[in-house]
């Protein structure tokens, strides 16, 4: 199985002026294709490695296939999480768990941008479904899958590297995060979070 890039769901303009087109064409053209094209190599070298019984390579392009293979997972998720005409505040059965887990929504809000401007070094910042306890968690990922908590399901997604947002802010991390919140597609993540809550049957 050959994994591919998958394409914009609106134009590369879309996202402006958030997130201008020049960053988006490269983030998306460069960054994320290359994640694309190193998880697939990884996966056959690992299929090579295994056919030869070679444990420690085994291991070497696990791990490469897990952090190429997090960062297309990742990225594809970030790409849906966002859109034109967005941003506004989420409605319905997410509107209330986001109120009953974190207090409000603007507090559900602080602690998602706390969460990614604090990833040390590249990152990501995340809400999850952490389904044993049945509620909403955050959690800062550092690289593309360290810190991450086995069983939540992704539903938000907030890229924290610099290639996300250093041609437009520099290294202004939290003024890209404030403005990204204006490009959140709460439809996006509400149909995620349905989606998942239902099948553990918390909604």
């Amino acid at each position: 199985m050959v994994y591919e890039l998958p394409s914009l769901p609106y134009d590369y303009s879309a996202l402006d002026p958030y997130i201008d087109e020049q960053t988006v064409r490269i983030h998306h053209d460069k960054h994320h294709a290359a994640y694309v094209a190193g998880l697939n190599a990884a996966l056959e070298k690992l299929e090579r490695a295994r056919s030869d019984n070679d444990t420690a390579l085994v291991q070497h392009y696990e791990r490469l296939v897990a952090f190429n293979g997090a960062g297309h997972v990742n990225h594809a998720l970030y790409w849906q999480n966002m859109g034109p005409d967005a941003g506004r505040e989420p409605t319905g059965d997410l509107a209330a768990r986001i109120q009953r887990d974190f207090g409000s929504f603007e507090a559900c809000k602080i602690e998602f941008t706390q969460a990614t401007v604090s990833v040390e070094g590249s990152g990501w910042g995340l809400l999850a479904w952490e389904p044993m306890q049945g509620r909403l968690i955050t959690l800062a990922l550092m690289n593309h899958q360290n810190s991450f908590m086995t069983g939540a399901t992704p539903l938000l997604i907030c890229d924290a590297w610099e290639h996300a947002y250093y041609l437009k802010y520099q290294n202004r991390r939290a003024d890209y995060v404030a403005a990204w919140w204006g490009l959140v597609n709460w439809h996006d993540v509400a149909r995620r979070f349905m989606a998942t809550a239902r099948a553990t049957a918390m909604v």
